[in-house]
């Protein structure tokens, strides 16, 4: 008969030592990206500042975008643009599975850590609404390679400005932000098993072997590239808002 945390561990926990602190950089990190982004996100301004767009707004896809990327949708649409698009990196996060683990013990408390009692009586898995949508990682993956081919766009944007070609701070940040998250994406479980995990030997596949070496070494810092392109993402945003409203401007060089 198969036992329960509940019934193995008598008490709260069986812990001496402060457990929770491994959980305090999920919730301010991950905790408060989402409030960030979210407030961001219902702006609606300050996302454009010639020649950098924030990424939480890229692609823009609407025609009340201040700069549009591509008018899908007219004028009907009077929301943020960032609703638009936020789904697929949102979704591709909230599904990831370093995140599922790093949230799973600081927000639901399942498990909060070795040897501490689960919040829940009872372990349900992703078997049932809202957890089974996790099962929509591979899905987001795809999803999100769009995002990034116009993140990559708006970085050689990056570049041109009215003066003429050049570098700027902004510049650099775009261009850091991209690498980031296509970092994040390529080191990625799913990417990982595309690549080649799923094959049952490598012999006859030296070219996937190879790929599927590069992806496992950026695999292996999975976690660390998670966390500094999440900060990157909402750095870039701030970066972009504080030039918009004047607090600043773009120390840069043009050619």
């Amino acid at each position: 008969m198969a036992v329960t945390n509940a019934e193995a561990i008598h008490g709260r926990t069986l812990r001496r030592d402060p457990w929770w602190v491994e959980t305090l950089p999920t919730w301010v990190l991950l905790g408060g990206f989402v409030v960030y982004a979210t407030w961001a996100a219902l702006q609606n301004a300050d996302y454009f500042v010639d020649p950098y767009l924030s990424p939480l707004y890229s692609p823009c896809l609407a025609a009340n975008c201040e700069e549009p990327t591509i008018r899908i949708f007219g004028s009907w649409f009077s929301l943020s643009p960032a609703l638009l698009i936020l789904w697929a990196p949102g979704g591709f996060r909230a599904t990831c599975y370093y995140y599922r683990k790093s949230y799973y013990r600081a927000f639901f408390r399942s498990p909060p850590a070795c040897g501490v009692r689960d919040a829940a009586k009872c372990y349900t898995g992703e078997t049932r609404f809202p957890l089974a949508l996790q099962n929509f990682h591979r899905y987001f993956f795809w999803a999100v390679w769009p995002v990034l081919f116009f993140l990559w766009i708006d970085a050689v944007k990056a570049f041109s400005f009215e003066e003429g070609i050049g570098v700027g701070l902004g510049t650099v940040v775009l261009v850091v932000n991209a690498t980031l998250l296509t970092a994040y994406s390529l080191s990625c479980h799913s990417c990982r098993h595309l690549a080649g995990g799923h094959l049952d030997g490598f012999s006859g596949h030296p070219l996937k072997h190879r790929l599927w070496r590069f992806v496992t070494r950026l695999n292996e810092r999975h976690g660390l590239i998670a966390w500094i392109s999440l900060v990157m993402v909402a750095g870039t945003d701030v970066y972009v808002r504080l030039l918009a409203n004047g607090v600043f401007e773009d120390p840069r060089i043009t050619f």
